[in-house]
């Protein structure tokens, strides 16, 4: 008796670490693929993209050094890249420098509640375009998708007061980057990739500031 328990609880331990193993293989897989994802997106950025996101950064330190603001609006993990790049230039990206004018139109949540419950949520970015921006200054319009018809409807705000329009998307880029000025579509359909790739170009633009603009 004592022999057979021994042999299945054996075979119990080698099951287990069998499964593990398995485990352990298919997320060591599932982390690789990801992240050599990720190489590949920034990668395309450098092969494909480096003039666009210069010409964008030159457009965002032109404006702040004329005076102008930069307006930034996106859903969800985009609202939250337009928050994040707005901080970096309210306060510093690394190098000590004055405070420039960016605003994130996802803070407000009276605002965009009022907003969305008045005008619908189409217009919620649009109408604090209207209320906020003027003629000279930037909409950074931030839509993986480059579907999402808030972001859209403030883009054409935007430009109808005579401000500057940069769009950042993923996929096609579609229908946003035919609205914008400038725009920088991330080559990728995967949402987690776009919006990595997003916020890098979010960091290079603050760096440029940072080189372009400091005391």
């Amino acid at each position: 008796m004592h022999f057979f328990a021994n042999l299945l609880g054996s075979l119990a331990v080698n099951n287990s670490v069998a499964n593990n193993s398995v485990t352990e293989n298919r997320i060591t897989s599932l982390l690789t693929r990801s992240l050599e994802e990720h190489l590949d997106t920034v990668q395309s950025l450098l092969d494909s993209k480096l003039g666009q996101i210069e010409a964008t950064g030159l457009l965002i330190c032109e404006t702040l050094a004329s005076g102008g603001k930069i307006l930034l609006c996106g859903n969800g993990g985009s609202a939250a890249d337009a928050q994040h790049i707005a901080a970096e230039l309210v306060g510093r990206y690394e190098q000590p420098r004055r405070a420039f004018p960016a605003i994130a139109l996802t803070t407000d949540t009276s605002a965009m509640t009022a907003l969305s419950n008045d005008f619908g949520y189409e217009e919620v970015f649009a109408r604090q375009v209207v209320a906020l921006a003027t003629a000279g200054d930037v909409l950074i319009a931030i839509s993986t998708s480059g579907k999402s018809p808030n972001v859209v409807k403030a883009v054409e705000q935007a430009r109808a007061i005579g401000c500057k329009t940069i769009g950042l998307s993923g996929c096609s880029g579609e229908p946003l980057s035919s609205h914008c000025d400038l725009n920088i579509v991330v080559p990728s359909d995967r949402t987690s990739r776009v919006q990595e790739a997003h916020i890098t170009i979010g960091h290079l633009w603050c760096e440029m500031v940072d080189n372009s603009l400091a005391l």
